[in-house]
């Protein structure tokens, strides 16, 4: 049996779909994984900033107990020390604006594409219906262009959210 154009349509459309859904569903998994890698990462370098600022300052409590060259010293050491740690939470801050934000940012455009998907899918769905009925229709009654014209379904409305 020859397949009709109708029916190579439906089936160009859902390729399509199952296409786009993969590509979806590829990126949920990823770029969610990315995100939590990253705000892991994140959250690791802030705590090593604290655990610096901590040594910093049990530094200088070291140092006001000390000789005066021994004192020099280590508040010389700690000040270069703290200074490392502004670095550190330089870092940590364009991690946080540069990174993890934008990566949450796409997850929400990535549920809002799930749900047009879903959408799509639906009227899809809906209009491979209306084909199998029309095909149903031309055989039954191959003549009354009347009833054939009534149920054809509207093509250009399949597709037009995404």
């Amino acid at each position: 049996m020859e397949s009709s154009p109708r029916r190579e349509t439906v089936d160009r459309w859902n390729a399509q779909t199952k296409q786009l859904q993969t590509a979806v569903s590829n990126v949920e998994k990823h770029f969610g994984e990315l995100c939590q890698i990253f705000a892991a990462y994140v959250r690791k370098t802030a705590r090593l900033r604290d655990k610096a600022d901590l040594l910093v300052n049990e530094i200088n409590a070291y140092a006001a107990t000390e000789t005066p060259h021994l004192k020099l010293g280590l508040m010389n050491f700690a000040d270069e020390f703290a200074k490392l740690q502004d670095y550190r939470q330089a870092e940590v801050e364009r991690l946080e604006a540069k990174v993890v934000e934008p990566l949450k940012a796409y997850g929400t455009i990535v549920k809002m594409k799930r749900d047009d998907l879903k959408a799509t899918f639906t009227a899809r769905n809906r209009e491979a219906k209306q084909l199998t009925q029309l095909e149903r229709t031309r055989q039954r009654n191959p003549s009354d262009r009347h009833v054939i014209l009534s149920q054809k379904p509207h093509e250009e409305w399949l597709f037009e959210s995404i």
